[in-house]
């Protein structure tokens, strides 16, 4: 697979009072020691305090050496006010958002997106250093995109999301709607993929179907992959030679479909393996469409995500709910499930996404954003 390049306010709704915990969660900088230059962000546009008050998980990396394993800890906070010193940049991250009007399951207007890319929009100029979008897929329900000029790209992203939003990579995978009528599943030539671009704003930053990406001034790496073949990976009584792409059923070439899946999958869990062994990054953001409960039948993978000789943060989707209670734990390390971007139906209240944040000492912090759960989901 190819690699990447790189007189008192009025009534607050549960909106705004979410984006004014956020607005306390974004840290200032001290104008006197300013950090290093990251390249493009998007940029805040008025000061924030540096008190925060929030739900997070913290992952924390100490070096010994350049030649020694480093130690791992994982922490949650709820409701404490913590001073933190600063962040060398931060990170935005969603999944199963592109809502269709005529093909939609329980969430029946755009409403629910729209909330969840506006409150976006709105937590990147807050936090203003937002580095990248990680986009876990779904990202074009029911059936993807056909190519380059389908309206959909259009419709269900680029008149969704703000255009400052997306002047950052969008890091993007492949989810199961996404392959329908894509030819990428029915080919071997990765010309073929509607989806996959590299250097270009208009389109995701998402060079293959699997890739990795070295961020040199977050100390960081993402790895991206496509997990396709594991979709029945809900049923944690079938195996890893079980499982199976089930949506091949919708595409043009079902049968080619299935052998595609797999060795697909087989190269994502080669490069996230090549890669932990290689990466001179101690950080790892590793995402795919699905989340860690799926990965019964993968138990190497799960071991390795819950390797402390890497401080790995994993997101996914698949399901609808913005949470870390429904998945399988990958202790010390860090995972989230990210799939409540507002495309099709609930599995929880909780829609919305993930913002992660690299600290001066090169920690990963992470804590969601919710939209109000009438906007999205039925009681």
């Amino acid at each position: 697979p190819a690699r990447s390049p790189s007189s008192p306010p009025p009534a607050m709704s549960k909106r705004c009072v979410r984006l004014s915990l956020l607005a306390a969660a974004a840290l200032c900088r001290c104008s006197a020691d300013p950090p290093p230059s990251i390249g493009h962000a998007i940029k805040r546009t008025t000061p924030i305090p540096w008190k925060i008050t929030s739900t997070s998980t913290t992952t924390t990396a100490t070096n010994t050496s350049t030649s020694t394993s480093t130690a791992t800890t994982t922490t949650t906070s709820t409701s404490l006010t913590t001073t933190l010193p600063g962040r060398l940049g931060s990170f935005l991250v969603i999944g199963d958002w592109g809502w269709d009007p005529d093909v939609h399951g329980e969430i029946t207007s755009r409403a629910c997106q729209q909330a969840v890319a506006d409150t976006m929009a709105d937590t990147a100029r807050l936090l203003g250093d937002v580095q990248f979008v990680v986009n876990v897929g779904d990202s074009f329900y029911p059936d993807g995109v056909r190519n380059k000029s389908d309206p959909s790209w259009d419709s269900k992203w680029r008149n969704v999301y703000s255009k400052e939003l997306r002047s950052v990579p969008w890091y993007s995978v492949y989810g199961n709607h996404d392959y329908h009528i894509d030819p990428c599943i029915c080919s071997d030539d990765i010309k073929a993929c509607a989806q996959v671009s590299e250097g270009d704003r208009n389109f995701f930053e998402m060079p293959n179907y699997t890739f990795y990406k070295e961020i040199p001034d977050l100390k960081m790496e993402i790895v991206a992959m496509d997990l396709n073949q594991l979709m029945d990976g809900w049923d944690h009584s079938k195996s890893r030679e079980a499982n199976a792409f089930m949506d091949c059923q919708w595409t043009r070439c079902k049968d080619a479909c299935w052998d595609r899946a797999r060795r697909r999958t087989d190269a994502s869990f080669n490069l996230f393996y090549e890669r932990m062994e290689r990466s001179p990054w101690q950080n790892m953001v590793v995402f795919s469409h699905y989340p860690t409960d799926y990965f019964t039948a993968a138990p190497e993978f799960m071991e390795a995500l819950r390797s402390p000789a890497r401080n790995i943060t994993y997101f996914g989707g698949h399901r609808h709910s913005t949470d870390q209670t429904s998945t399988a734990s990958i202790a010390p390390n860090t995972n989230w499930l990210v799939g409540g971007g507002g495309g099709w139906s609930c599995d929880s209240s909780s829609q919305g996404f993930v913002v992660g944040q690299v600290m001066w000492d090169y920690s990963v912090k992470t804590f969601p954003v919710l939209v109000d759960a009438p906007s999205c989901c039925k009681s």
